[in-house]
């Protein structure tokens, strides 16, 4: 299994992915031709810089992914911190480890980035992602809220 960072011919397989799960199949729309508007938020993160999906690639598939965010910024003496989202495995490969791995990468990313601290969110009803993300030596230390507009 290598890493490296996903490319616009990727988004078709990480749309696949992230629709893929209880959640993902009432946000995402997998279809074709996928919807043009997942192309514009790939270009847009690209153009941000900071802003990456790491992929995990066995042979020539993709196997699984997460997106990375590094924020620079003023508090805690201009502390950089990062941010995992969205992060899967598609089904055929779960329960490999491959998540795990992922995760490590990811916080490697950070790391060389000079991040300070590694956040993410995940649902509250998701008993084993908390567990998963317990055993990497994440912590629940905050209560996460959103406001959809």
């Amino acid at each position: 299994m290598k890493f490296r960072k996903a490319e616009r011919a990727d988004v078709r397989e990480i749309v696949r992915m992230l629709a893929d799960d209880e959640w993902g199949s009432k946000r995402e729309r997998y279809e074709d031709p996928l919807p043009e508007a997942y192309y514009e938020a790939f270009a847009e993160m690209e153009a941000q810089g900071g802003n990456q999906i790491v992929l995990a690639v066995e042979e020539d598939a993709i196997i699984g992914c997460l997106q990375l965010v590094i924020i620079p910024g003023l508090g805690r003496l201009g502390m950089r911190r990062a941010i995992i989202e969205a992060v899967r495995v598609d089904r055929v490969y779960r329960g490999r480890g491959i998540g795990q791995a992922l995760m490590r990468e990811a916080i490697d990313i950070a790391r060389s980035e000079k991040c300070q601290l590694v956040q993410l969110t995940t649902d509250k009803s998701r008993s084993d992602a908390h567990r998963f993300y317990h055993r990497l030596g994440f912590e629940a230390s905050h209560e996460g809220m959103k406001l959809f507009l």
